[in-house]
């Protein structure tokens, strides 16, 4: 593996840098105070309209799709240090750049699976931004993390799917803009193969039947920058079975080809929220004097800040090698090294979060600072795509199996 960003890499990370000191940072101010005007606090301030212009024009678009035909065209090890850079700003660049999740992880399941119909209708305005989109998955009733407990049910009626069924933490389904639901459920719930009574079917939010019913808070906050985390209740809503994604009963395998590169993606962009951690605890260990010297003449602080940078060298390392292992080696391949990062990465940057939350005292917990949220945001990582305990049962047991 070659630790030197190639040219096309260098040339991207040059203008991104560029395209956040010149428009990203100054506009985190003028969203706060155009939301705080909206009627809807789900609505789009006007200024990531413009960044969104911007970013486009300046071909910082689509990032993260490594197929050409869609996307940028970019391996994982190329997109890995930008989406670290985004990271640092993570309400507004990634959405800036049209590379936020769900929505990333929703188009590369439409690029693989989906039917030209389907891509005309649903990916290709994903593409340009015009249209926000959810992924349907985790329900309240049942423990999500073992998806054979899913008790959707997508019934098949003549020529349409029923779909009966509660889902909650539903990210981006607050937004207005969200348009699309993919909706995992069991079209098979008798099946022997527990991992083969699952599909998808893609459900239009407008759908009879479907209804938004509540924004769940995540430590307090709404989250509105990523359209909330609603609560959403399928209702018998019918929808045609050409909008089956993939095969019946390959939702199972669907989820985990969307979840892979999902994972990586968190874990690059959290690399970058904790380097936005590091500069703000740096500056404000010069800026205060406690107990008659400066912070950053404190043993403690010290301490902190040098465990903080040699922790995220260690986990930008471990994630650009898992990155060059999916490129080289496949998901497949890389199964390790994912489940690696996905249990480190989150975990580290949580604690690194405290530390800066810690020396900026009350100051950390309050809305004057990225802080609090960027925490709240680590912190939930440790559950999404999949909670830690479960990478790492999935990771011993691949350790294990070479002794037995």
């Amino acid at each position: 593996m070659d630790f030197a960003f190639d040219a096309r890499t260098e040339e991207l990370r040059t203008r991104l840098l560029a395209f956040m000191d010149e428009y990203v940072y100054p506009a985190e101010k003028t969203a706060e105070e155009q939301r705080a005007l909206l009627d809807s606090p789900w609505d789009t301030p006007a200024v990531v309209e413009e960044l969104k212009a911007e970013a486009r024009r300046q071909g910082l678009w689509n990032l993260f799709l490594p197929d050409a035909e869609y996307g940028a065209g970019l391996t994982n090890l190329q997109y890995a240090p930008l989406a670290e850079i985004t990271g640092r700003c993570p309400q507004l660049a990634p959405t800036a750049l049209n590379c936020a999740a769900p929505d990333t992880g929703n188009m590369e399941v439409l690029a693989q699976f989906g039917t030209d119909e389907q891509k005309k209708q649903w990916l290709e305005p994903l593409l340009a931004g015009e249209i926000r989109s959810a992924f349907a998955m985790t329900e309240p009733e049942v423990a999500s993390s073992d998806a054979t407990n899913i008790t959707t049910h997508i019934e098949r009626d003549g020529d349409e799917y029923v779909v009966t069924g509660r889902k909650w933490y539903i990210s981006g389904a607050m937004n207005p803009d969200c348009k699309i639901f993919i909706v995992m459920g069991k079209t098979d719930p008798d099946g022997e193969d527990p991992r083969r009574q699952q599909s998808m079917v893609l459900v239009p939010r407008d759908t009879p039947g479907v209804t938004v019913k509540r924004a769940m808070q995540v430590f307090g906050y709404e989250d509105h920058w990523h359209g909330g985390h609603a609560e959403v209740v399928f209702d018998q809503a019918r929808v045609p079975v050409a909008n089956l994604v993939g095969e019946e009963g390959g939702g199972f395998a669907i989820a985990q080809a969307r979840l892979g590169p999902g994972r990586i993606h968190h874990c690059m962009r959290l690399i970058g929220m904790a380097e936005r951690a590091i500069e703000l605890m740096c500056r404000r260990a010069v800026s205060r004097t406690a107990f008659g010297k400066p912070l950053a003449q404190q043993g403690v602080v010290q301490n902190w800040i040098a465990d903080a940078r040699v922790t995220v060298e260690q986990l930008r390392l471990l994630v650009l090698k898992t990155a060059w292992l999916m490129d080289t080696v496949g998901n497949r391949g890389a199964h390790t090294e994912i489940q690696a990062i996905k249990i480190a990465t989150p975990r580290a940057v949580v604690d690194i979060l405290d530390r800066a939350i810690q020396l900026h005292g009350a100051g950390g917990v309050s809305q004057d600072f990225p802080l609090a949220e960027l925490y709240a945001s680590a912190r939930t990582l440790m559950l999404a795509d999949g909670p830690d305990e479960v990478h790492q049962r999935s990771l011993a047991r691949r350790e294990l199996r070479k002794y037995l």
